[in-house]
């Protein structure tokens, strides 16, 4: 087992390719939360996110936060959503803000995470469609997900469950969030320090700890089975 430290977005699969399964990871940089409403809304009505998922690490999490200030939360028409945040304005020249992105700012109370085994379907669309590079969440991903990040290039990170009260020190700011109309399952854009650490429960080499682990306990069964 090999200890890494890695800073999201990836920009070179090599530092993903170099992670195998069971090798330790602690993470810095920008961790994008997301849990399955939002991903209803980009891949089953065909709204596109708000904000930019390539290289991203995901986080599957509805998590609860406290709103600071006064600002006014915007995107709550769906066809606004669908405006560039590039765009630039004819008369300015300068990029439009993309009304999807809430102007108002949260501080995180308790930022932990849930089921991603439910999630599986969007594997293959996040990583083939946006090239998301890493997806972590609790009680890891079923077998239906090895392929996909296999042939994408993408991880799973186990993460310690019940610890959401640590993890949440370990997030030193919600620099955005996008669909407040969705709260808590909005997108979220986390800037994390020493988050972890993490372990590598799927790699992009076709290796899964979740797999290993149900056939050594079925060929465990099957041994008990027997000598009944």
């Amino acid at each position: 087992m090999a200890t890494h430290e890695v800073t999201f977005p990836i920009a070179d699969e090599q530092e993903i390719l170099k992670l195998r399964a069971g090798d330790e990871v602690v993470v810095q940089g920008h961790i994008i939360g997301l849990r399955d409403r939002t991903q209803i809304r980009i891949f089953d009505e065909g709204q596109e996110p708000p904000m930019d998922l390539r290289g991203a690490f995901l986080l599957h999490t509805a998590p609860g936060v406290k709103k600071v200030g006064q600002g006014a939360a915007r995107g709550a028409d769906p066809q606004e959503q669908r405006a560039s945040p590039a765009a630039p304005s004819e008369m300015t020249g300068r990029p439009v803000p993309d009304p999807a992105i809430s102007t108002t700012k949260y501080e995180p109370v308790c930022i932990g995470t849930t089921t991603s085994a439910r999630m599986v379907r969007f594997t293959e669309p996040l990583g083939a469609q946006y090239g998301v590079r890493a997806i972590c969440g609790k009680g890891g991903f079923p077998d239906e997900a090895i392929e996909p990040m296999r042939k994408h290039g993408m991880v799973y990170f186990a993460i310690v469950g019940g610890a959401a009260a640590l993890e949440t020190t370990q997030i030193e700011e919600i620099e955005e969030v996008a669909w407040e109309e969705l709260m808590p399952e909005c997108l979220w854009k986390f800037r994390v320090k020493d988050f972890g650490p993490l372990t590598v429960g799927i790699d992009a080499h076709g290796n899964s700890l979740y797999h290993d682990v149900q056939t050594a306990a079925h060929k465990k069964l099957e041994e008990l089975y027997a000598k009944l």
